[in-house]
């Protein structure tokens, strides 16, 4: 018996199916961390996103009109702030070079009054403002020692960077009331949920000094709760178990 399992280990038959069953662990050991990553992505990136803040709210920006006492254009904006932190289990040296924002996607019933703005880098006490100038189609903040929101800066050991996304339009408001609270237009201009509700998908990319580049697809849901009755709402989304980062460079 042993004579013959020596004389079968011999033959070239053998040798063949041997290299296919190695072959065939091979391919399916391999399979299997692809499906892993495809699944988990980077489990120990030197940077996390490790929350998502969005403040829902609606605001009448005059239209100039002088028939009655008050003439807006009614917007419903959703201002989005993302936090990148240095991962405290990542035992090497790395700096941010920069964060980027890219490829939106947007779907809503009335795609053509959404806008991306990024902020704006001369109001004093607004972070955000309605200008031709600051709307964007993709927005890029580079690494500095502090971040500096208006100037598209994100410390380079993490830091937090923001846009806009904004459904202007949405409604004209015209009234002859003595006063006005912006947190109402919504309701009174007869604007519903369906009226407003967008899904909004866009790449975030943390680019780092050393060559390492890691993305993600960031999907949201628009606007925050119910800004109609409400006027503002908001939240902050730290479950982030779906939003999967892979590395895409080095």
């Amino acid at each position: 018996m042993i004579n013959k399992l020596k004389e079968l280990t011999k033959t070239k038959s053998f040798h063949i199916c041997m290299i296919i069953v190695i072959i065939v662990v091979i391919l399916f050991v391999v399979g299997m961390l692809v499906l892993r990553y495809s699944v988990e992505g980077e489990t120990n990136m030197p940077f996390n996103l490790s929350k998502i803040a969005i403040i829902s709210t609606q605001e009448g920006i005059d239209d100039g009109q002088t028939n009655t006492r008050w003439s807006f254009d009614v917007h419903q904006s959703n201002d989005i702030y993302l936090y990148i932190n240095k991962n405290d289990a990542y035992h090497k040296t790395e700096i941010i070079k920069s964060v980027r924002v890219d490829n939106f996607q947007i779907e809503a019933n009335h795609t053509e009054n959404i806008k991306l703005y990024r902020p704006d880098p001369t109001e004093e006490n607004l972070i955000f403002k309605y200008k031709d100038e600051n709307s964007i189609q993709s927005l890029e903040y580079t690494g500095d020692v502090e971040s500096d929101l208006k100037n598209l800066k994100i410390a380079n050991q993490g830091g937090i960077i923001a846009f806009r996304c904004s459904n202007n339009n949405v409604a004209k408001y015209q009234s002859d009331e003595e006063e006005i609270n912006h947190g109402e237009l919504l309701k009174k201009a007869g604007i519903t949920e369906e009226d407003l509700k967008m899904k909004l998908t866009f790449d975030l990319t943390i680019i780092l000094e050393s060559g390492k580049e890691y993305q993600a697809e960031v999907k949201t849901e628009l606007p925050i709760g119910n800004v109609i009755e409400e006027g503002n709402t908001s939240t902050e989304i730290t479950d982030l178990k779906d939003i999967i980062f892979k590395r895409i460079h080095n």
